[in-house]
């Protein structure tokens, strides 16, 4: 069952000076299953966060729907609302002039919960942030870091089907990002709710999402499986080092018959070529065209990719104006 369902949900925005709006979100669909650890993603300006705030019932759209739960956002806001718990940019479902601890009674209460029926939630989410000897503290000087792990510690509190993180991970120093990270991965494994990550931080979708649905001017343009998206564009990308040089013309005619993105670095008197092609099976026309060149090919094989590597390729591919087709393996909403 979906607990998430966006259906053909469009949002424009007025300019200044009467001109034509802008068109934020454009006929956008998607839907995410009980369970589900989903990554939105996009360049700035995609669309992505108006998306995220439009299922959190913060931004009305202006035509389509948006359920959770099966109930439909617009008509029962409220009744909708019950099943989500958000983290949005910048910690606003934090109170600074509170404690850490207080926010969370405070918030458990906004749940209809007492402070003496939440206390035991409460405790056992400051010592799984490792926010105990700060509980006291006002969150106004806390770390970046203790605030957005004390604002994802308030939406766990909510037990609620969904949780919306919107760059959960921004601002954070390296070794509080890994550890937001293994908190975010806890969440996936040990609580089983839907959690929809909208995010820069590439190493968080790698390592946490399922899925990924990607916007670019305000369309989806991919929604695919993180694994099948890097064992795709890893079956893509080869490594060729050979015992001598290469020429300009040569990386040219390269290029050409294997109609793909050729690279080249000389090391020692030695080509490294790395060809990224647009289909897998061209590795065999770059092959070709060294062997018939006589080039001494010392070495052959494919190139370990991430998710950030992926992920701008697909944006060069298949956002507007973008510079060639995706191959029918990726699924599209």
């Amino acid at each position: 069952m979906s607990v998430i369902d966006v259906r053909h949900v469009s949002k424009s925005y007025p300019r200044r000076g009467g001109s034509a709006p802008v068109q934020a979100v454009d006929d956008v669909s998607f839907a995410v299953e009980r369970g589900a650890v989903v990554g939105l993603l996009g360049p700035n300006g995609a669309g992505k966060t108006t998306t995220i705030k439009m299922i959190c019932g913060l931004v009305t759209p202006d035509s389509g729907s948006v359920r959770i739960a099966g109930i439909d956002t617009r008509s029962r806001r409220h009744d909708a609302l019950r099943h989500i718990a958000a983290v949005l940019e910048g910690n606003r479902n934090l109170y600074w002039r509170l404690t850490a601890r207080e926010n969370l009674e405070y918030f458990a209460g906004n749940r209809g919960r007492s402070i003496r029926s939440a206390r035991t939630d409460v405790d056992r989410l400051l010592r799984l942030f490792q926010l105990e000897a700060k509980a006291d503290e006002l969150v106004s000087s806390l770390s970046r870091g203790m605030q957005q792990k004390l604002a994802i510690a308030v939406a766990l509190l909510a037990a609620t089907d969904v949780i919306l993180l919107d760059e959960p991970t921004l601002g954070l120093d390296v070794e509080t990002g890994y550890e937001v990270r293994e908190h975010l991965r806890g969440i996936a494994r040990d609580e089983g709710r839907t959690v929809v990550i909208s995010t820069h931080d590439m190493p968080v979708v790698q390592d946490l999402c399922e899925r990924a649905v990607i916007i670019a001017g305000g369309r989806i343009v991919v929604d695919d499986r993180v694994e099948h998206l890097l064992r795709l564009f890893a079956s893509r990308a080869y490594h060729v080092t050979l015992a001598h040089g290469v020429g300009a013309a040569q990386v040219a005619r390269l290029a050409a018959a294997s109609e793909g993105l050729v690279t080249v670095e000389h090391v020692d008197g030695r080509a490294s070529i790395t060809a990224d092609l647009v289909r897998p099976e061209d590795v065999y026309a770059l092959v070709r065209v060294l062997e018939g060149e006589g080039a001494v090919i010392e070495s052959l094989g494919t190139v370990t990719t991430d998710f950030e590597a992926v992920f701008r390729k697909l944006v060069a591919e298949r956002a507007p104006g973008g510079q060639r087709a995706l191959g029918q393996e990726v699924s599209h909403a």
